[in-house]
């Protein structure tokens, strides 16, 4: 395989059509070597438009989404990030390259294995992961972030994680329940008050031990 060709075709063929014009973001995904971050069985799928299998049933999201959510969240080189869900880190390491620390978390224990070694063989050194269950928020280190991102959907997004963003912060996740997603941002605008800006459909598996929206059966 020609890798530099797979990737200009991955970049001008799957993320310039899905809106991704963002120079760069665009760059970001040359510099960040989106086939280190593949398992080794799947090589030969990491600049196709599909999810990656990884290990324990979980999937690295396609290409195009991971442009997307990245350029719409828009992490700056004075900000500090929370991602829940790490999986391969490929997409912390794209959040990594734009923002000054990055902390991840990810809940299955062979998922943060394959991470943790692809930023220690990528010499990615702003990102933190931990393993453990980041669903209702991460409250290992006390702190508040700019922008946090969840790579997995949730019907809503639990008030422990919108409290973990700074005044002014922001965050994407995926949020519904299948068949009907959408990707949402998400901007505090005071203590006690956050907007919604609905972005883009999307379609995405589950973060485990999301809190489930509230049913109601008549």
């Amino acid at each position: 395989m020609n890798l530099e060709q797979a990737r200009f075709n991955m970049i001008e063929q799957q993320i310039r059509t899905w809106d991704v014009l963002n120079l760069d973001v665009l760059q970001t995904l040359v510099d960040v070597r989106r086939e280190a971050f593949v398992p080794v069985a799947c090589r030969s799928l990491a600049f196709m438009d599909t999810e990656i299998p990884l290990p324990s049933g979980q999937h690295m999201l396609s290409p195009k989404l991971e442009a997307r959510l990245l350029q719409e969240l828009a992490p700056s080189k004075d900000e500090t990030v929370l991602e829940i869900g790490t999986g391969s880190g490929y997409m912390a390491a794209l959040l990594a390259h734009h923002a000054q620390h990055v902390t991840t978390v990810e809940i299955d224990a062979a998922c943060y294995a394959l991470a943790t070694k692809n930023f220690s063989d990528n010499n990615i050194h702003n990102v933190s992961a931990a393993c453990g269950d980041g669903a209702r928020g991460w409250t290992a280190q006390a702190t508040t972030y700019d922008a946090i991102l969840l790579s997995g959907s949730v019907p809503i997004v639990p008030d422990e994680i919108l409290n973990q963003l700074k005044v002014g912060g922001r965050l994407i996740a995926i949020i519904g329940e299948a068949p009907i997603m959408s990707a949402c941002l998400v901007t505090r605008r005071t203590a006690d008050a956050w907007d919604t800006q609905k972005l883009f459909e999307a379609n995405i598996a589950p973060l485990k031990n999301v809190k489930k929206s509230s049913a109601f059966h008549f």
